[in-house]
């Protein structure tokens, strides 16, 4: 009897609990919901109503206006093509170049392995700075090209010790069979650790894409070319574009132009939909990506 109660008790805290964590999460998800409806809700409102401080989490006077002024615009189909395309290459380079990296790091018969992997760290809190940056991409010659856009962050050492950890936690005997059998090291690369890390090599990949894809700062100081600029400029430079109007024309003449919050919310909703529609193809190997490569090892 007292066994059955303690029992009871147990299971009346343990939903207590479950209870407690369910209404946090939805209280979080909810958080972060809200400020998406919300530019949702703007970007599909009118002029009016948006002066009027009539929208909350719902359009107000359907329109489709700020998506008809982005779309309409030639150059813009061309830079959201471009940004996927320079998405992708810079995501093949930077995984290339963190495979190359982590893999042998995993090796302890690489002799000076510890120093290799401590000047990587040192560069994860020290950096020479934006000026320095800027020198450099300078006097490499890569000033208003689309290498300025991809090496200069072609890796990062966080995803490189978060995809070396998960190859260190495989099994060495998978590799030993393998190389038993004839393989060398690049066919046991290949052949076993890759396949066997695809949700690492998914989850860093994503951090590598949506990094790429939301990059702007570097694009504002390398590049003048307008054909090499990427979404996220060529948005900044109609938002820009549009407050200059908005200051011309002054308060009296609402109805005349696209205000800029409504631009605004289009322009997010028009660059955040690429990221949208990868995620839910990659999210069953984010969680498990990310955990193993940051507790295992």
């Amino acid at each position: 009897m007292v066994g059955s109660v303690s029992l009871l008790k147990r299971k009346q805290k343990t939903s207590f609990v479950d209870l407690v964590i369910i209404v946090f999460i939805i209280g979080v998800s909810i958080t972060c919901l809200v400020p998406f409806l919300y530019m949702i809700a703007l970007s599909l409102s009118s002029n009016s109503a948006i002066v009027s401080q009539k929208v909350t989490l719902w359009p107000v006077e359907f329109t489709l206006e700020t998506y008809k002024t982005i779309l309409s615009d030639v150059e813009m189909i061309y830079t959201l093509g471009y940004s996927i395309v320079l998405t992708i290459v810079y995501t093949l380079i930077c995984m290339f170049l963190t495979i190359c990296a982590a893999y042998p790091l995993t090796k302890k018969r690489l002799k000076g392995r510890s120093l290799f992997l401590s000047i990587l760290v040192i560069t994860m809190y020290f950096s020479g700075g934006l000026i320095p940056s800027y020198m450099l991409v300078k006097n490499l010659g890569m000033m208003n090209s689309v290498w300025s856009l991809l090496l200069p962050g072609a890796m990062s050492v966080f995803n490189l010790i978060i995809l070396k950890t998960f190859f260190s936690s495989l099994p060495e005997s998978l590799e030993e069979s393998a190389s038993m059998d004839g393989c060398n090291e690049l066919g046991i690369l290949f052949r076993i650790v890759l396949p066997l890390s695809l949700p690492s090599i998914a989850t860093i990949s994503l951090f590598y894409a949506v990094d790429r894809w939301n990059g702007f700062q570097d694009a504002l100081f390398y590049i003048t070319d307008k054909n090499l600029y990427p979404m996220q400029l060529k948005l900044y430079q109609i938002i820009t574009a549009n407050q200059q109007l908005d200051t011309q024309q002054g308060e009296g003449s609402v109805g005349a132009y696209i205000v800029p919050e409504s631009l605004k919310a289009a322009s997010v909703m028009f660059a955040t939909v690429p990221i949208l529609v990868v995620y839910p193809k990659l999210q069953k190997y984010f969680v498990e990506g990310v955990m193993t490569g940051a507790i295992k090892g």
